[in-house]
């Protein structure tokens, strides 16, 4: 795959060592417009650091990565978040001594329009997220389900044209983690490219619309949720010989 001659958000045989260790081996990916791509795999198989180098805070040894065509494998953190690139940590990141309403505004006003604009917007989100009840609660009185959707609110604050999802399920109840897994439907459905990672294997597959299982740095296979949960080398290194959807 050449990332720059790919639509999409797209990553070409991307390569990355730390101390004489290669974590990431030649991974190439991409996430279109209007889908939900799962990227898998145990622990240390280079997913994080992938979602890193996508986001810009990690830079690779070599490959490439795009947005829509334009370059960015070497762009700021802030540049690729202008061309429309959203992210989620893993680790919470919600502003804990501001209100929920605050949170969203923050990322409103860096991102600029006339005020009544801001507001309509910060609106539109508390109803989409149902956050209008919590709108005046502090960040740090929510429930990891409630922080999640915040979280969401405010990334898409910055109207991301593809969202990365780094563990989004953890620590989420499972009732939470199925309104989370409807959120993220709905993002697709309004037209966003989503990447998902989560170690919730069921939960993740069951609303991609393809995925890719990694190994020791490499993408070992890729195909729809069905493919992967048969695929023989993603139930040995993975998924198991038990594993069903």
């Amino acid at each position: 795959m050449d990332g720059l001659n790919c639509s999409g958000l797209c990553a070409a045989d991307l390569v990355k060592s730390f101390g004489g260790r290669r974590v990431v081996d030649g991974a190439s990916l991409s996430v279109a417009r209007g889908e939900i791509v799962g990227i898998l795999g145990p622990n240390g198989a280079g997913k994080t650091t992938t979602f890193y180098m996508l986001v810009g805070l990690e830079h690779p040894d070599s490959g490439s990565i795009s947005i829509d065509g334009a370059d960015t494998t070497f762009a700021p953190v802030w540049e690729r978040a202008r061309r429309g690139l959203g992210y989620l940590a893993q680790e919470p990141s919600i502003f804990r001594r501001l209100t929920v309403e605050a949170n969203i505004m923050s990322i409103l006003q860096a991102s600029g329009g006339p005020p009544a604009s801001r507001a309509g917007r910060l609106e539109s989100l508390l109803g989409q997220f149902d956050l209008g009840r919590l709108r005046r609660q502090m960040g740090f009185t929510l429930s990891g389900g409630e922080r999640r959707r915040v979280e969401i609110a405010r990334a898409l604050a910055a109207s991301p044209c593809y969202m990365l999802l780094d563990e989004p399920f953890t620590g989420v109840d499972p009732i939470a983690v199925g309104e989370l897994q409807e959120i993220v439907i709905g993002l697709k459905q309004a037209g966003l490219g989503v990447l998902i990672t989560d170690h919730n294997v069921r939960d993740t597959l069951s609303i991609v619309d393809r995925a890719y299982i990694m190994h020791e740095g490499r993408i070992l296979v890729s195909g729809s949720a069905q493919e992967i949960s048969q695929d023989s080398g993603a139930r040995q290194v993975y998924l198991g010989d038990r594993f069903s959807l």
